[in-house]
């Protein structure tokens, strides 16, 4: 429970078993990922349903993440499924082709692929594996000579090096997929392709006006994100770091960099953030990872992700539990190697608000003082978003009664949800019962030294005011 980094996995035909689900996240799955780009709406809701059955017959808290699919921008289907392509050849992106896909072209879902580009663009189909030049656009035609070549199936994606395509990042589908993640109370969703501020912006409406009440997640994944990536954070809750698309569009070498300043980026803007795509990946065939792949991951922990993310590795994977478990021993000796905060962490920051001065303070606390953990009374999840923002060394505990803020701190790093409910008003009386609580847990024991916030105006959101340094047990002896 007490690891810090949280682990999210994507749900799938491997893992959408209850039985499995339950070993997963008995495994150490803090939120799954409902991949919007399969299913119907009414799968969404049963999948949605078993997760929670899972978790509850586990006594754990899971968050869920909506992932929207975005534009598809594909191939067409090819004949036999799939053809090889030789570096030399000739091939035919054809925005007119209704037909099965040959040797010479095939056809496109995205038909705007012609107005994008032009003599001189370079392609990367298939995550990258294939390279093509635009030699000529000629009407709905891109003429491409084959610069690297290999095997092209069906719907495989095509993005343009550099970026360019004008795809808008909310379709028709996603739209409507966005009242589905409001019908199942989804905790984020996730926005793909985005490139500006104003998408954002709009799915956040759309969120609104469906009733929903998702924090909003921005993919970047796109070249045209990267020059005006503060104020895509500034639009957002949360951001995920999706290298697949980005590594294509803008280079592989220049992704861990990026991710790096990403990272930096959102955690300074109190924002979150997951770092996603092929952590695991030869997991999905076999039970051990790489040494690369532990690198990977332990690199995405040393450099501050609140989390990391699973998805073919737990989705189609033959080893679903097996790769849970390895991310998480990975995460914890990662953790081990983390410093803590400095005493001087936004020393020099003003704040604006009482609660938020208030976290830091128990930061600060924390930081100078030997306690075993923070404790935060929370309504909206605001305070342990705070806490989350830097490593105090120490757990964050969130205690509320409201079931939205329980699940929605699934994400944040450091932070572990507790459902809580006193009928008392009273600060003090409320604060003996949480600690009280965390002993019955087995979380902290008498004797042990606390950082706890509350607001005077107990069950009000926003109004955190105070911090203690408590001795679990001392309200007993008085």
């Amino acid at each position: 429970m007490l690891r810090r980094t949280k682990i999210v996995a994507t749900l799938g035909p491997a893992s959408s078993d209850q039985k499995v689900l339950e070993r997963m996240i008995l495994a150490g799955v803090d939120v799954v990922r409902m991949n919007f780009s399969h299913g119907t709406a009414k799968d969404h809701v049963a999948h949605v349903e078993k997760v929670r059955a899972a978790a509850a017959a586990c006594g754990r808290v899971i968050g869920i993440l909506a992932d929207l699919q975005g534009p598809k921008i594909r191939v067409g289907k090819l004949e036999n499924d799939k053809i090889i392509l030789k570096q030399g050849d000739t091939f035919i992106l054809d925005a007119e082709w209704t037909g099965l896909g040959n040797q010479e072209r095939v056809g496109l879902d995205y038909k705007e692929l012609p107005k994008d580009v032009s003599k001189g663009s370079v392609l990367l189909l298939n995550d990258g594996m294939l390279e093509f030049d635009v030699i000529e656009v000629k009407g709905a035609q891109v003429i491409c000579k084959v610069v690297c070549g290999g095997v092209l199936s069906n719907n495989k994606g095509i993005n343009r090096k550099g970026g360019g395509l004008t795809a808008p990042a909310l379709t028709d589908k996603d739209r409507e997929d966005i009242k589905t993640a409001a019908l199942i109370k989804a905790d984020y969703l996730a926005i793909s392709f985005p490139r500006s501020a104003d998408d954002m912006k709009l799915a956040r409406k759309l969120m609104h006006e469906a009733g929903g009440k998702s924090l909003l997640m921005a993919k970047i994944e796109r070249a045209e994100a990267i020059p005006v990536l503060d104020e895509i954070i500034d639009a957002s809750d949360a951001i995920m770091v999706a290298r697949g698309d980005l590594s294509v569009e803008v280079g592989d070498a220049v992704v861990p960099g990026l991710q790096k300043r990403m990272i930096r980026m959102a955690r300074a803007k109190n924002k979150l953030v997951i770092t996603a795509t092929q952590m695991m990946e030869s997991m999905i065939t076999n039970p051990i990872p790489t040494r690369a792949e532990v690198s990977d991951v332990a690199n995405a922990v040393l450099d501050g992700t609140d989390a990391v993310m699973l998805s073919a590795e737990t989705a189609v994977g033959d080893y679903p539990i097996e790769t849970i478990m390895s991310m998480a021993r990975i995460c914890v000796n990662a953790e081990s190697e983390v410093e803590d905060i400095s005493s001087s962490h936004r020393l020099q920051t003003k704040f604006s608000r009482i609660d938020q001065a208030i976290a830091m303070s128990a930061l600060y606390a924390a930081s100078h003082f030997s306690v075993k953990a923070i404790v935060a009374l929370t309504q909206s999840g605001s305070t342990p978003l705070w806490l989350s923002r830097v490593n105090a060394g120490v757990p964050i505990f969130a205690l509320t009664p409201i079931e939205s803020t329980l699940s929605k701190v699934t994400l944040f790093s450091g932070v572990h949800p507790i459902a809580f409910n006193t009928t008392s008003k009273i600060p003090s009386v409320e604060l003996c019962a949480a600690e009280d609580e965390l002993v019955r847990l087995g979380l902290v024991q008498d004797g042990d030294m606390i950082v706890m916030t509350i607001g005077e105006a107990v069950g009000q959101a926003g109004h955190t005011n105070t911090m203690k340094v408590v001795r679990v047990g001392d309200h007993h002896k008085l």
